[in-house]
C-alpha cells in the first residue's frame, strides 16, 4: 500500500477519535460559580473531589491546640479544696472524650443528605424546645454554679442551650427557604419567626442563659437578612433586639452590676466582686506582652482566674504565648468564618438556598460565638460565659460545633458533587 492512500485512512481515524471524546463530552455541561468553571472530566481537579480538607484541618488543629491549652489551665484544680480529690488530667482527660464523641457525632452528621435536614427542621427545633423545659424540670436539670443549664448523662453533661443553636439555624433556614415568596412582607415572614425565638430566648432566660440566647437571636437575625429580608424591617428587629437586650440587663441588678464592673474593674468596688475574673483576664494578658511567658508558665491560672479552662482559655493562651498566640488564633477564627461562609455562598449560586443558608448561619455563628469571647477576654466586652469555639472545656459545646462544621462539609460535598454533573 502506497504513503498516499495510508495518509487518508489514518487521518479519517484520527478524525473519529476526536468525534468521539466531543460527544461524549457533550452533556457534560460546565457551572460556573464565582468567576470559576468546573467541568465534569476524566481527569478532575484534586480540589473538586470530596469536601474542603483545610477547613477540616484547620478545626483539627483548633481541636489539637485545645487540648494542650486545656490541660495547662486545669493542671493546678486538684488544689483547690472545691474540685475535691481528682488527678491533674482530669478536665484534659473529659476534653478529650468530649472531643472524640464529636467526632463520631461529626460523622453520623456527614452522612445526613442536606434535604433530610430540611425536611426536619421543624422536628428538630420541637425536640429542642422540649430539651430545654426539661432542663428547667427540679431533680433532671444538674445545677453548676447557680445556673440550671445541663441533662446529666453519666459519662458528660448535655447543655440543651447548644442543640437549641443548630436547631434555630436549621429550623430559621428552612423557614426562610418556605417564607421566600412573602419575605418582604412583614407580618407574614417575621413575626412567626420573631415568636418562635422568643420562646425559645424565655426558656433560655429562666436557667438563665443570656449568652446563648444572643448568640441565637443573632444566628436569626443573620439567617434573615442573608436570606433577603427587607432592609428596613431586619433594622427594625435588630433595633428592638438590642432595646430588649438593654431592658433586660437595666431590669437586672447583677447584670447591671456586670456592666458597671466592666468599666472600671480595677476599682475598689469591683476588684474583688463583679471585676474579678476581667481583672485578673487583663492581668494575664497584660503578663504575656508579645511572646508570652512560655507555655506552661502562666500564674493566672493558678486559682487566681476562675474558669481558665473554659470561658477564660484565651486569657491563659494571652500569658503563655502572648500577643503572637492571641493574634494567630484571631487569624484562624477570620479563615475559618470566610470559608465557611464562601461555602455557604457557593451553595446559594447552585441554587441550593437551604444548604447555603445553613452553612453562613453556621459562619454566623462560630464568628460571633468567637468574637463575644475574645471581646471579654481582651476587656472590650462585658463579662459573658461564652465558651471559644472549638477551644474550650465543655463537652456538649464541642459536640454541637463538630456536628455543625460536618453540616459545613456536607454542604460542600455536594456542592462539588453538583460541580461534577452528580446527584444529590
Amino acid at each position: 500500500m502506497s504513503a498516499t492512500t495510508a495518509r487518508p485512512g489514518l487521518w479519517q481515524r484520527l478524525r473519529a477519535l476526536v468525534g468521539a471524546q466531543a460527544a461524549e463530552g457533550a452533556d457534560q455541561l460546565p457551572v460556573r460559580v464565582g468567576g470559576t468553571e468546573y467541568r465534569r472530566t476524566a481527569a478532575t481537579p484534586a480540589h473538586v473531589v470530596g469536601f474542603d480538607q483545610s477547613l477540616l484541618w484547620v478545626v483539627v488543629l483548633l481541636l489539637s491546640f485545645s487540648v494542650v491549652m486545656v490541660y495547662s489551665a486545669s493542671i493546678a484544680m486538684p488544689d483547690n479544696p472545691r474540685f475535691g480529690n481528682i488527678a491533674p488530667t482530669h478536665f484534659v482527660l473529659r476534653h478529650a472524650i468530649a472531643i472524640g464523641v464529636g467526632f463520631v457525632g461529626a460523622l453520623l452528621a456527614f452522612q445526613v443528605p442536606m434535604q433530610t435536614w430540611e425536611r426536619n427542621a421543624r422536628t428538630l427545633f420541637l425536640v429542642s424546645i422540649v430539651l430545654l423545659f426539661a432542663v428547667l424540670i427540679p431533680h433532671v436539670g444538674t445545677v453548676v454554679n447557680g445556673a440550671r443549664r445541663w441533662l446529666s448523662l453519666g459519662l458528660m453533661n448535655f447543655q440543651p442551650s447548644e442543640l437549641a443553636k443548630f436547631a434555630v439555624l436549621i429550623y430559621a433556614s428552612d423557614y426562610m427557604v418556605r417564607k421566600m415568596d412573602v419575605k418582604e412582607r412583614f407580618f407574614r415572614a417575621v413575626i412567626p419567626m420573631a415568636v418562635a425565638v422568643a420562646v425559645v430566648g424565655a426558656l433560655l432566660l429562666a436557667e438563665p442563659d443570656m449568652g446563648a440566647f444572643m448568640v441565637i437571636a443573632v444566628i436569626a437575625m443573620g439567617i434573615l437578612f442573608l436570606g433577603g429580608v427587607n432592609a428596613r424591617m431586619f433594622f427594625l428587629i435588630a433595633a428592638i433586639l438590642v432595646l430588649a437586650f438593654a431592658a433586660m440587663v437595666w431590669l437586672s441588678p447583677w447584670r447591671r452590676e456586670r456592666i458597671f464592673a466592666y468599666l472600671d474593674p480595677f476599682s475598689e468596688a469591683h476588684a474583688l466582686g463583679k471585676g474579678y475574673q476581667l481583672s485578673h483576664a487583663l492581668i494575664a494578658i497584660g503578663r504575656g506582652e508579645i511572646f508570652g511567658v512560655g507555655l506552661g508558665g502562666s500564674v493566672e491560672k493558678l486559682h487566681w482566674l476562675p474558669e481558665a479552662h473554659t470561658d477564660f482559655l484565651l486569657a491563659v493562651i494571652g500569658e503563655e504565648f502572648g500577643l503572637v498566640g492571641v493574634l494567630v488564633l484571631i487569624v484562624m477564627f477570620l479563615w475559618l468564618t470566610r470559608r465557611i461562609m464562601q461555602i455557604g455562598r457557593q451553595a446559594i449560586a447552585l441554587d441550593r438556598v437551604f444548604s447555603g443558608l445553613v452553612a453562613q448561619g453556621v459562619g454566623v455563628w462560630v464568628g460571633f460565638q468567637a468574637f463575644i469571647n475574645m471581646g471579654v477576654n481582651l476587656g472590650a466586652l462585658p463579662t459573658k460565659g461564652l465558651t471559644l469555639p472549638f477551644m474550650s472545656f465543655g463537652g456538649s459545646a464541642i459536640l454541637m460545633n463538630l456536628v455543625a462544621i460536618a453540616v459545613v462539609l456536607r454542604v460542600d460535598y455536594e456542592n462539588k458533587l453538583l460541580m461534577r454533573g452528580g446527584r444529590v
